[in-house]
């Protein structure tokens, strides 16, 4: 399974809510920029799951409208609620694209990438593409394995 963690684009720092809060004009350009390079490489059965925040929304919704909020990715998440949501490392598909946010994306990547959780930073509007494999045989106990497939800030799209 392939799991895809986009932090949403930036955001404007308050509002009437966290989330409420709205994509600044750089915002909505990192989101744009970020969903070009989605359309040419995502599968057609990619799975979408957002935040049911206004930023994530509007971070996806720059791609597609074809997604689903989940409220348990929301802000603040356990990393687990979001694994869970994806239904890593099986998955609904082969493919499942998380829109969400910090620290819960950074904990996701750095328990998934180094096997345990710290406090990595994703930046506002990047990607980070992780694949999961099985070394080995799985009856003779094989690993899970993640692998980075890519890791793509903002800036460099």
């Amino acid at each position: 399974m392939d799991l895809i963690l986009w932090r949403h684009a930036e955001a404007e720092d308050t509002a009437q809510s966290d989330l409420a809060r709205q994509l600044t004009a750089r915002g909505r350009k990192q989101a744009q920029a970020a969903a070009k390079w989605l359309r040419q490489r995502l599968p057609p059965d990619t799975v979408i799951l957002a935040s049911p925040a206004a930023r994530t929304v509007q971070t996806v919704e720059s791609l597609t409208d074809q997604y689903r909020t989940v409220d348990s990715i929301g802000p603040g998440a356990a990393p687990e609620a979001v694994l869970a949501a994806a239904q890593w490392p099986d998955g609904p598909a082969q493919t499942v694209l998380v829109v969400g946010h910090q620290p819960t994306l950074g904990l996701i990547a750095s328990q998934l990438v180094a096997g345990e959780a710290a406090e990595w930073t994703i930046k506002k509007g990047a990607l980070w593409w992780l694949a999961s494999r099985e070394r080995g045989d799985a009856r003779r106990g094989g690993a899970l394995q993640v692998i980075v497939r890519a890791v793509v800030p903002p800036d460099l799209i």
